[in-house]
């Protein structure tokens, strides 16, 4: 039985990530023959979690192999975004497609756990209230700017308002009382896993990626798996020291930090906008300054790449990725600053391990850490779909199809597969 859930699962996740695919490439992605992916596919759509089509556009002799889709609109998570200036909370479809959001601002104005949890809740219900009728909650997942406790979401320190040790995970599972546990991660951790599972890391299993909000966070994989430490608070890269001997002060206590070098303070000040506006539209206001050819601006999105290189040069020499990913408000400063980060690695990156890393932007722009909540709560129901989703069909019990399906019955023989409604099977 556990084998079967485990190949519903696989099933379900490659559907789910790369979107509609044929029988026949599942099968080859699966190492199984068409006559499982038959059974599995009859499964998973008995529970309605995925549908089966024929391809679009097919002319000529034969049958086509039908497509498996999965059911975007009928299955979904809440996915919320916790960053210093701005919450977020969307609900996120089967397969990734953003279906609807919702967002309001957030001050810097120190330890806000309950604020932040309130409005989270309230946006979540509305979101929930406004689903069409018939459709699923699966789950529920928050990437949140701080160091987080793999298991039950505390946040045990988000240093840019003071968080320490605030119970962020079951504060808002109870506020939203929907009967799942909110599953918590950190924001750059999270967007280091969208990028690998659907964005710009897709196919890369050793990858870089560096989040810029207030401050920098990072996400390293190392063969397609999330580096994360003996309590699960690694790659803290923001904090990587760059700059020892004059460099600037950091939250976290110490100087000359990654972060301190290259976060938004950094690029306001050198700029001589440290006085004005803060927060995503200010830092993209200087980037697009300097690329219109404001001295001032250029001057100082030329420093921050350059501490900003010699950070990415560190992490080559130490990980040898086949990417480093900027997001957030790297994402942003990369685009003006590209020419410093180069010129650093050249210089600082040993060749052989700088040869194969490439240089990329994210491909969600201000949704990564989003997208990477909302993995976080599908990933109880691509572990094992029938727990969540029991088999029913046309209003028999769910158990009565099971028995159906593991006697072998179901999707065996055409006229049973035309009784119970279903197509006829194909190749």
């Amino acid at each position: 039985m556990r084998t079967k859930r485990t190949s519903l699962g696989t099933l379900l996740h490659h559907v789910h990530v790369s979107g509609p695919l044929s029988r026949a490439a599942l099968a080859e992605r699966m190492g199984v023959n068409r006559s499982t992916i038959l059974g599995l596919t009859a499964e998973l759509a008995a529970a309605g979690l995925v549908r089966e089509e024929h391809p679009a556009g097919t002319t000529g002799a034969g049958r086509p192999s039908l497509v498996v889709r999965p059911e975007s609109e009928r299955f979904w998570v809440l996915a919320f975004d916790v960053a210093v200036d701005r919450l977020t909370a969307a609900r996120v479809g089967l397969g990734g497609p953003i279906l609807a959001r919702a967002e309001t601002g957030r001050s810097r104005a120190g330890v806000d756990l309950d604020l932040v949890v309130d409005r989270l809740a309230r946006l979540g219900r509305e979101l929930v209230d406004t689903a069409p009728p018939g459709t699923t909650c699966v789950g529920v997942g928050a990437s949140y700017c701080g160091m987080i406790r793999p298991g039950d979401g505390m946040v045990r320190y988000g240093p840019e308002l003071g968080w320490v040790d605030q119970a962020f995970g079951a504060e808002l599972g109870k506020a939203l009382d929907l009967g799942h546990p909110v599953a918590v991660g950190n924001e750059a951790h999270l967007g280091a896993l969208a990028e690998h599972q659907r964005g710009a890391g897709a196919g890369v299993a050793d990858l870089i990626y560096l989040h810029g909000d207030v401050g920098v966070g990072g996400g390293i994989l190392v063969g397609g798996k999330l580096l994360g430490g003996e309590s699960g608070y690694g790659c803290e890269v923001g904090h990587m020291l760059v700059n020892p001997f004059d460099g600037r002060p950091c939250l976290c206590g110490s100087r000359g930090c990654l972060e301190a070098e290259t976060g938004e303070s950094a690029l306001l000040d050198a700029a001589g906008r440290g006085d004005g506006p803060t927060g995503a539209a200010a830092v993209r206001a200087v980037v697009d300054d300097a690329l219109a050819g404001d001295s001032a601006a250029a001057r100082a999105v030329a420093g921050v790449g350059d501490w900003l290189g010699i950070g990415v040069a560190n992490l080559i020499n130490l990980f040898n990725p086949g990417a480093v990913i900027f997001g957030g408000m790297l994402r942003d400063v990369y685009r003006a600053a590209a020419p410093q980060v180069a010129a650093r690695i050249a210089t600082h990156a040993m060749p052989v391990s700088r040869e194969r890393a490439g240089l990329r932007l994210s491909a969600f722009a201000g949704d990564t850490t989003l997208i990477g909540a909302a993995e976080l709560g599908f990933a109880p129901l691509l572990a094992d779909p029938l727990v969540l989703c029991p088999l029913t069909f046309a209003g028999f019990p769910g158990g009565v199809l099971w028995i159906l399906v593991h006697a072998g019955w179901y999707g065996r023989a055409t006229p049973h597969r035309r009784w119970w409604g279903g197509p006829e099977p194909a190749n």
